[in-house]
């Protein structure tokens, strides 16, 4: 194998991190090369439920998601492109008084963050969402909620970066990066050696792994997060649904289909990248959905699925240069990362281009062991 003719940039990971970035980079005037194991947008972008909220984003990441929902809500005017995005209201609940003291702390920081959110009780919730169970206590309400259409996002990625000139492989998985004079180079799974003065991984829990190749120990958490979907219905419920403890996602697709996610675990393991649905967890994903909507227990399930998640050991994201490897970096691990992960990408490459970043990033030098006689380094945020 030859090493081929250096690119500016080589991203790998074609989610919406690594396509952001190198969509970016690649308008700056980067020659700019993109490596996807998969379909672009295909792996953990594509497999969750799209949501775009603040309403379970970490309080350190609101300012970031509400810049990054107004991306969304543009996607035409920057990307080119419509990703199906709904904008509407989101409602989170709370059934118990226990779950009314965790709501009220949640929000209360969230707010404090930025985000748009008051506390409501719930015969005001019922107004906003009239198809809510009788039996909500008390909800926070936020105006900046809403969610894109996963497959959409895919299609509207692919033809923004072939229209900016990156070179985009697809089904062409990493099988390892090494150092070399000037750059890196990429080895693939078709025997390619692919030369790059920068690198930047966004292999969401494959970050792990490929950071181990350029001899950097970073422990990434593997979420096995299940999801549902049900057949078409009427209109039973017009804003995104959540529950103080995080574990119900509830929406409604133009179509009439409703996802359902909130988290509830499988099994699986990053090495082969499959997932296994657990029915005990489906099922109680399932009653609690019926729970927030009643109407929902009138509908039929069609298609359950998982999808891996990355969460770091601070559940902050991992944005930034790599210690000791100039000119590589790392962007992922970004806790609702559909939400922020636009403007955290757009971030990224202002720095990868010489500009000072609007917003801190998160440098991954907090999440290694210190060297000998170093002091730990700080987190961003």
């Amino acid at each position: 194998m030859t090493a081929r003719t250096a690119y500016d940039l080589g991203v790998i990971g074609g989610g919406i991190h690594g396509s952001t970035l190198a969509l970016f980079c690649a308008r700056a005037g980067m020659r700019t090369l993109l490596l996807e194991r998969g379909s672009l947008c295909r792996e953990a972008s594509g497999v969750n439920a799209g949501t775009l909220t603040m309403q379970m984003t970490r309080v350190a990441l609101i300012p970031y998601a509400l810049r990054s929902h107004a991306m969304w809500v543009s996607a035409r005017d920057w990307l080119g492109h419509d990703v199906g995005v709904v904008a509407c209201d989101g409602l989170s609940l709370a059934f118990t008084e226990r779950e009314a003291e965790l709501l009220s702390f949640r929000a209360q920081k969230r707010r404090e963050a930025g985000a748009p959110i008051e506390l409501v009780s719930g015969q005001y919730a019922k107004r906003i969402e009239p198809g809510l169970s009788n039996e909500v206590l008390l909800a926070s309400h936020c105006t900046v909620d809403g969610y894109a259409n996963a497959y959409l996002t895919g299609l509207a990625y692919r033809r923004a970066l072939l229209e900016a000139a990156v070179d985009l492989r697809e089904a062409t998985p990493v099988t390892g990066i090494s150092r070399e004079e000037g750059g890196f180079v990429a080895s693939t799974a078709r025997s390619e050696r692919l030369r790059m003065r920068r690198l930047v991984l966004a292999t969401g829990v494959w970050i792990e792994p490929m950071l181990r190749w350029l001899g950097v120990e970073l422990t990434i958490k593997v979420l096995i997060n299940q999801l549902a979907v049900t057949e078409r219905m009427p209109k039973v419920m017009q804003s995104v649904i959540g529950i103080a403890s995080g574990l119900l996602s509830l929406k409604q697709y133009p179509h009439g289909t409703i996802v359902i996610g909130g988290g509830w675990q499988g099994r699986g393991n990053r090495e082969s990248g499959a997932g296994e649905l657990i029915p005990e967890s489906l099922l109680g994903n399932v009653r609690l959905a019926c729970h927030a909507i009643p109407a929902l227990k009138n509908s039929r399930l069609v298609r359950a699925w998982t999808g891996l998640e990355a969460e770091t050991k601070d559940a902050l994201p991992v944005v930034g240069s790599i210690p000791g490897l100039p000119d590589a970096y790392v962007c992922g691990s970004v806790h609702s990362g559909y939400t922020s992960g636009p403007y955290i990408a757009r971030l990224l490459a202002e720095h990868i281009l010489g500009f000072q970043p609007s917003f801190p990033l998160f440098p991954i030098e907090r999440l290694l062991a210190p060297s000998a006689g170093a002091e730990p380094t700080p987190a961003a945020n």
